[in-house]
């Protein structure tokens, strides 16, 4: 399998020795459930964007400090690639900020979540199960997130299939081929930790508390990376709608 990792932020200089960058954990949580992975990373938010949407079993765009909301040409650029690999109907997963840009890109609402920073780990119920999520052992899923942006309304063709009481749209799809999702299964807790303190100007003390001691809980990244590769080996074995509408008007088949 080869993936198409559209990042759109680095990790913070104080913390990319001790951490890697942004694609470097991607890689590290998707190949440690299929050491085979391939990846090929474009530094969008550097203004190097794809030239094509084909060659690639998925695509997935990273967070970023950026929100989808701002005015910044990359990110307009990168909502049009976005458009181009939903009418071109290729795998497409967004984590956090690429979340958000999906949302918005595809016809949805991003906004300034009234209830602040979400900041550590989270419990989310799973709304609704799919095919791809395998394995499946609990309807609810625990990761780390970091944020104060979420998707506020849903696009055209979107629908709810993770909440929790923070985040009301938390995982959602579009369609068939694309993925959004609010958490960070790349992080680990040790990275969430450090940032946190790295951000304490911004971050009120209560908050800053609350989420280090949520880190004691465990996390769903396995799990979610699982699923997130079975929703790009999903998507092989579904037909087109023209293809299948033809299928379905052809006697005999």
């Amino acid at each position: 399998m080869k993936i198409g990792l559209l990042q759109c932020d680095d990790v913070a200089p104080a913390l990319i020795e001790r951490h890697g960058n942004y694609p470097d954990m991607i890689q590290a949580l998707l190949r440690a459930v299929d050491p085979r992975t391939e990846f090929q990373v474009f530094a969008c938010h550097q203004g190097q964007m794809p030239d094509r949407t084909e060659g690639f079993d998925g695509w997935i765009t990273t967070g970023s400090k950026c929100g989808a909301n701002d005015d910044a040409d990359w990110i307009e650029h990168l909502a049009t690639f976005i458009r181009t690999l939903a009418q071109a109907r290729r795998p497409l997963v967004g984590i956090c900020f690429g979340h958000q840009l999906m949302a918005k890109a595809l016809g949805g609402q991003v906004e300034r979540s009234p209830l602040g920073w979400g900041l550590g780990a989270y419990t989310t119920t799973i709304e609704q199960q799919e095919p791809w999520m395998s394995p499946w052992e609990s309807d609810q899923l625990q990761l780390l997130a970091s944020h104060q942006d979420q998707v506020a309304e849903l696009p055209p063709q979107g629908r709810v299939l993770a909440r929790n009481g923070f985040c009301p749209i938390y995982m959602m799809q579009v369609g068939d081929t694309c993925l959004g999702l609010q958490g960070h299964p790349e992080f680990t807790r040790a990275y969430l930790e450090d940032l946190v303190l790295l951000r304490q100007d911004r971050i009120s003390h209560e908050r800053r508390q609350a989420a280090l001691h949520s880190l004691r809980l465990p996390v769903d990244n396995l799990v979610m990376g699982n699923w997130i590769l079975n929703f790009f080996r999903h998507l092989r074995h579904l037909p087109h709608p023209a293809q299948a509408a033809h299928t379905a008007q052809t006697p005999g088949v």
